[in-house]
């Protein structure tokens, strides 16, 4: 079996709407009092609205399924509660969900070899599935996706994935290091409590809050989440494909996917090919509107996300100028539009688009098979600037970060710069400063291009800057410690110690399949499109982010839907 002990050293799916539903146990899970059946008045943790959610899920449940919570008396007491009153509220809205509860100092707890307060087992006679810490925020979601596969025996991999851990031959603890509102990492963690319903007799899965256990983060030198690490020490840092985890937990090695361990090309495919009219990669802000007007429109429509749905405005902290919400959290604003998005279209996640044909109908393959469509609209949206400086790569998940929000909590009381001048940039500053970091910033201009609310309350905040300076190197061994920069006016340099570094100096398109297929491009790498979103090849269409200009919300949403009533208007016209 699998050893829990490593720590002394160092088809149960969820439906399609299941990610902004199953984000039940975030900041807004207040106690309240409801009536139960019985009358008598009980206090609930969860919403209303998560718990019938919840409650209609739960009816697919085909065993039950033991929910053994561990706590300690004195330690991580509000965390401990926590878990008490989540556990309880599941098996109050399902009979098929058994709590059990014990203390950190009992048999049980030696048995399971359980150390850390609190501590959530899921059918440990069974299966080597726990959370380390409280799910208390996005990794709920794995939680709950856990209790499913624990009850229906199946680990839900696909194909390819479960022959590659067939196989394994020897044990694997496979850690995944958290925060709680990083919306990247319950995939991770669901994709490692797979492999550990897959094969129980040699994988065991942890999902580790960072937050209330930072010794254990610190000792894996976790920069960035999520940060997985297997047997203590091979380490995978960010979300990374299914395929590309169950190779690297066999082999222990880096492995990128383009070559599965059995020899084949990684390619596994459908027994027939996925038809539509309308195939939108993408699913942020533009590719969420298209598919509502699409659908609408009555085009058959489906959207295949690589990563997690939201784009980038799924790690935005707050966001203020959306209109009809004064503040709004990013993944709060995507949930809404998922939400909405989900009663037309299905969504694909983690399923990245390999190469992009043109013949009769547009064709789309990813590693699980191959999508034709009337229309392909390419709503890819950006990826984050880097600096191109020595120690940004090397120390990337170590300290560099793009994502205030994935990482911020690791930098609670600890020291960290943010490097741009824009509404990114200080709005990370001011989510930094909030959670208890110290925060500098660093522009290489005398002036901020970010909104004057927004460097207003930088200033309130007494936030230092480091004015017309650029960063030259990013220094550290295993982590950073410090930057060494140089002010433009006057040629000095200087070192500035820190233990993180936040990126926010704009962003480049994601253009690769436009460029495959040979688009025209702008001189800065977008898309070209006309004002009805048009590309210069008939049938193919984008918007939002990858067609540059203004990188806002609204502008998203707005080119969106443009497209889509272009490609209903274009369709119609074909006949």
């Amino acid at each position: 079996m699998a050893n829990w002990n490593q720590e002394k050293k160092t088809d149960g799916t969820t439906p399609e709407n299941a990610d902004e539903e199953m984000a039940v146990a975030g900041s807004d899970a207040k106690p309240h009092t409801v009536s139960a059946p019985s009358d008598h008045a009980v206090k609930w943790l969860l919403p209303e609205k998560s718990r019938r959610y919840l409650a209609e899920l739960f009816q697919g449940l085909r065993g039950d399924v033991t929910l053994l919570v561990f706590v300690k008396d004195g330690v991580n007491e509000p965390y401990n509660q926590f878990c008490s009153e989540f556990v309880s509220d599941l098996a109050r809205i399902s009979t098929k969900i058994n709590p059990r509860f014990a203390s950190l100092d009992s048999e049980l707890a030696q048995k399971h070899a359980v150390r850390r307060s609190p501590t959530i087992l899921v059918q440990p006679e069974t299966y080597q599935i726990r959370f380390t810490g409280a799910p208390a925020g996005e990794e709920g979601k794995a939680l709950i996706e856990a209790i499913l596969m624990a009850s229906s025996g199946e680990s839900g991999l696909a194909e390819m994935s479960a022959k590659i851990l067939d196989q394994l031959q020897e044990p694997r603890h496979a850690q995944v290091f958290v925060s709680p509102t990083c919306p990247y990492c319950p995939q991770q963690v669901v994709t490692a409590f797979r492999a550990a319903v897959q094969r129980p007799d040699l994988i065991s899965a942890e999902c580790v809050e960072t937050g209330e256990h930072q010794d254990l983060a610190l000792r894996f030198n976790v920069g960035a989440v999520p940060h997985t690490v297997i047997n203590a020490d091979h380490a995978m840092i960010g979300l990374v494909s299914e395929e590309r985890f169950v190779a690297e937990l066999l082999t222990l090695q880096s492995f990128e996917g383009s070559e599965s361990p059995d020899g084949s090309a990684g390619h596994q495919g459908h027994s027939a090919p996925v038809d539509m009219d309308l195939l939108i990669i993408g699913g942020g802000p533009a590719g969420l509107t298209a598919a509502i007007y699409a659908a609408r429109s009555g085009l058959r429509t489906m959207i295949l996300e690589g990563k997690t749905v939201g784009g980038q405005i799924a790690v935005t902290p707050i966001v203020e100028n959306y209109p009809g919400f004064s503040s709004v959290s990013g993944v709060a604003l995507v949930e809404m539009m998922v939400e909405q998005a989900r009663r037309y279209v299905q969504i694909v996640q983690g399923e990245p688009v390999q190469e992009v044909k043109i013949g009769r109908r547009v064709e789309a393959l990813t590693e699980h098979g191959l999508y034709r469509a009337r229309a392909l609209l390419l709503a890819t949206g950006a990826s984050w600037r880097t600096l191109g400086v020595p120690g940004e790569s090397e120390l990337f998940g170590r300290g560099v970060s793009f994502c205030a929000t994935c990482d911020g909590y690791l930098y609670k009381n600890r020291h960290v710069l943010v490097i741009g001048g824009g509404n990114t940039a200080v709005t990370n500053a001011l989510y930094l400063k909030n959670l208890g970091a110290s925060v500098g910033v660093i522009h290489r201009r005398d002036a901020f291009r970010a909104e004057r609310q927004l460097v207003d309350a930088l200033d309130k905040e007494h936030i230092p800057v480091y004015w017309n300076s650029v960063v030259e190197e990013i220094l550290g061994t295993d982590a950073v410690q410090a930057v060494r920069i140089r002010n433009l006016h006057d040629g000095e340099a200087s070192h500035i110690p820190t233990d993180g570094v936040f990126l926010a100096i704009g962003e480049t398109a994601n253009a690769g399949l436009a460029r495959d297929i040979g688009l025209q491009l702008t001189s800065d790498g977008s898309i070209q499109v006309d004002d009805r979103m048009r590309t210069s090849h008939p049938r193919i269409y984008a918007a939002g982010d990858v067609t540059g200009g203004v990188r806002q919300i609204v502008t998203a949403v707005g080119q969106g839907s443009v497209a889509a009533l272009s490609i209903f208007e274009d369709l119609s016209r074909e006949g």
